[in-house]
């Protein structure tokens, strides 16, 4: 007896049809009816975000979503009211609104007129015409959300944070990436400093407060104080933090990663703050703070030696720095040290000796390296990743010993940098 597909029966259609891309799912949905039924299945579209172009009318578009359970929509272009997507999506879980610029106050004003309950992810990145006033609606009909995007939101103030702080008691996650205006008040008022207004945001895990370069150290008090809980957060680019903020952050017992990078007033007393606490961190950046030398890496291995991840791009270390560090450092798995320009092979054999776990290393611009140091890193038993942008060989060894190298061709990237 012959088998053919069409034989299968709609539930193994649709554990088949869960495994194609989004693309190939509405393809699929196309080729016939018996298809169509088994691509509509629920479990075939769980998770899946729908991304679209509100350009025109279309009345059959959010039942179609509805109906194949899919909860979570981006929009890509948004031309027409936002309205349009609240009424037509009743259990809405997830809503990206990113890069959305034509958004304003008015418009998410009527979108938002009634509570929605099941939304629970709200980006409103770039959406810069977006305000306090925004913050408002949002803090009084969105009161389950659990995670808030507002990077380069640019026109919220401390009160927009007062609101936030006064509505969004579930909240878990906020994005404040360059948001100019706001100080060290409106992060007193989502760590609850201000009772008497406002609760708080106490159940915060994950902070970004990145280029918000008007807070200084009292900001670092109040999340210390107040956000015990915070998992991660990033103060990368505030450059008004020193390193007694980060004394106040080194009693912070949940916290697992801390960003830093390009904090110029941040040096190795600051990150001996750090180590002398009670922190447990799994990921640090303190990449292109100048100020930061041999002796921070030496704190490091004596407090922080649970790392697994450490950033140190363009920082003031050498082979001696390296030396103090590795010996206590057996769990990290990522290193980055593009840029520290007083690295050479011994350092690296430092590195190839005792980081056995490494999976990732940095080596961007470290120009005083060569082909010796590169043969022991590449011995590492699990290294996947290795980025040798600006590293250059001379032209005796690349005609001598360029297929040394072959099986990392894929991972050599010149003239690239991005945090791995």
């Amino acid at each position: 007896m012959e088998t053919h597909i069409s034989c299968l029966f709609p539930e193994l259609l649709a554990m088949i049809f869960g495994y194609l891309d989004v693309r190939d799912k509405g393809r699929a949905a196309q080729v016939c009816t018996a298809w169509r039924d088994a691509a509509y299945h629920k479990s075939v579209w769980r998770g899946v975000e729908a991304k679209l172009h509100l350009r025109r009318a279309n009345p059959s578009l959010f039942p179609s979503l509805q109906a194949r359970g899919i909860r979570r929509v981006q929009i890509l272009s948004l031309r027409r009211s936002l309205s349009y997507v609240i009424q037509g999506m009743a259990n809405i879980e997830s809503l990206n609104l990113s890069g959305c610029y034509n958004l304003t106050d008015n418009g998410l004003g009527h979108a938002f007129v009634q509570e929605i309950g099941s939304l629970r992810a709200l980006n409103l990145s770039l959406c810069k015409q977006i305000t306090d006033s925004s913050l408002g609606r949002i803090a009084q009909y969105l009161k389950g959300l659990e995670v808030l995007e507002l990077g380069g939101c640019s026109n919220i103030t401390n009160t927009g944070l007062l609101l936030i702080a006064w509505g969004l008691q579930r909240l878990k996650s906020l994005n404040l990436r360059s948001c100019r205006h706001l100080s060290d008040v409106g992060i007193g008022h989502l760590a609850g400093m201000t009772r008497s207004a406002a609760e708080g945001c106490l159940g915060l895990e994950q902070l970004t407060l990145q280029d918000c370069q008007k807070l200084t150290d009292l900001s670092l008090k109040h999340i210390s104080r107040g956000l015990t809980g915070l998992r991660l957060l990033n103060l990368s680019f505030c450059g008004g933090i020193s390193d007694a903020g980060l004394l106040h952050l080194s009693h912070m017992g949940s916290l697992r990663s801390l960003n830093l990078r390009s904090c110029d007033n941040i040096s190795d007393t600051g990150i001996m703050h750090l180590a002398m606490g009670s922190l447990r961190l799994s990921g640090l950046d303190v990449s292109f703070c100048d100020k930061v030398g041999d002796q921070s890496l030496a704190y490091i291995a004596q407090g922080l030696d649970g790392l697994k991840s450490l950033s140190l791009c363009s920082c003031h270390i050498s082979d001696d720095g390296i030396n103090r560090m590795v010996r206590q450092m057996h769990g990290l798995r990522t290193l980055n040290i593009g840029q520290c320009v007083r690295i050479t092979d011994k350092g690296l054999e430092l590195i190839a000796e005792h980081l056995s776990q490494l999976t990732g290393i940095d080596l961007y611009g470290c120009t005083r390296i060569t082909k010796r140091g590169l043969e022991r890193i590449t011995q590492l038993p699990c290294l996947k990743v290795l980025n040798l942008g600006l590293w250059q060989m001379t032209d005796s060894e690349k005609v001598r010993d360029c297929s040394d190298f072959a099986r990392w061709s894929c991972l050599y990237q010149p003239r690239t940098f991005g945090t791995m």
